[in-house]
């Protein structure tokens, strides 16, 4: 049972990374980003262009030169990040939310073609593969790989909570979600906000992507589909727009589909998984910390 918890645990740090994302740009926006799944695939590939084009300097230095490869990966995914806000959103702010989602879309499919074409239709095989030892504690076997990618995990969203609720940045953000109008009047920069957060959600989902690449040994430039569709799940689980509620939806659904995989068997995960989801939310369709907003006419 401890080693069932312990998977779940590890898998939905990944979710709730990406998750976070798509809890972001919603809180501030009002716009659910599907291509923010592809964002993770992108950080993937970017990361395996950078070990590639360093290969010597990879093999003697895996955990540092993954580090190093992480921090730039983000930076490039992050910028990608903004530079979809600023070409595809941006001018449809004022749009209807159905343009807004269309364009998502458009822009999902932009990715994981463009990907296609740039790195082939074939999977390719990561240059730094996470392994070494593992440690048994209390009948769970814990790899020192897990251990590593779950600590950059926390790390990550432990620096996101804090620069939300204690810097500036954090404060126009949560302004801006709750008055947009407002803020613009008050004298925030409205559109350097969104940016920001554009850059942030996109670089923890490159993150999340270089740590999947590095874990599991393969990318593709299809990978963004499921799991777009699973932080997007996680997101709703924990309540869109939330940000403490994204990272407990993420750990909620790995925890589903690591006890659905035993019980069940992996052919059942997903349905598993999707099928609370839809039974949790006839009961509670605000998500675990969701709130429930009355719009004053």
């Amino acid at each position: 049972m401890l080693q069932i918890i312990w998977n779940g645990l590890f898998v939905g740090s990944f979710y709730a990374l990406v998750a976070l994302g798509y809890s972001m740009v919603y809180g501030i926006m009002k716009l659910l980003n599907f291509a923010h799944g592809d964002l993770y695939m992108l950080g993937a590939f970017i990361g395996f262009a950078l070990l590639t084009s360093f290969s010597g300097f990879t093999a003697s230095l895996s955990l540092v030169a993954l580090l190093v490869v992480l921090g730039l990966s983000m930076i490039g995914t992050g910028l990608a990040g903004v530079a979809i806000e600023r070409v595809a959103y941006r001018p449809l702010r004022g749009a209807p939310r159905l343009s807004l989602l269309i364009t998502a879309v458009g822009a999902s499919f932009a990715l994981e073609y463009g990907t296609r074409i740039v790195a082939g239709p074939n999977p390719e095989v990561y240059p730094v593969r996470l392994g070494g030892s593992s440690l048994h504690a209390f009948g769970v076997r814990i790899s020192v790989a897990q251990i590593v990618l779950i600590g950059i995990a926390i790390a990550l969203m432990a620096g996101l909570n804090i620069m939300v609720m204690r810097f500036r940045q954090g404060r126009a953000m949560r302004a801006i979600a709750l008055d947009p109008v407002a803020s613009r009047l008050m004298g925030v920069d409205v559109d350097r906000v969104i940016a920001q957060a554009f850059f942030i959600g996109s670089a923890l989902a490159g993150a999340a992507g270089v740590m999947a690449g590095a874990y599991y040994g393969s990318i593709n430039f299809l990978m963004g589909f499921i799991i777009g569709l699973k932080a997007f799940t996680a997101a709703v689980i924990g309540g869109i727009g939330n940000f403490k509620g994204a990272m407990l939806g993420g750990v909620v659904l790995g925890l589903l589909e690591s006890f659905g995989t035993h019980f069940l068997g992996g052919q059942w995960r997903d349905v598993f998984a999707f099928a609370f989801l839809i039974l949790f939310l006839t009961v509670r369709p605000t998500g675990l910390l969701g709130e429930r907003v009355t719009e004053r006419v």
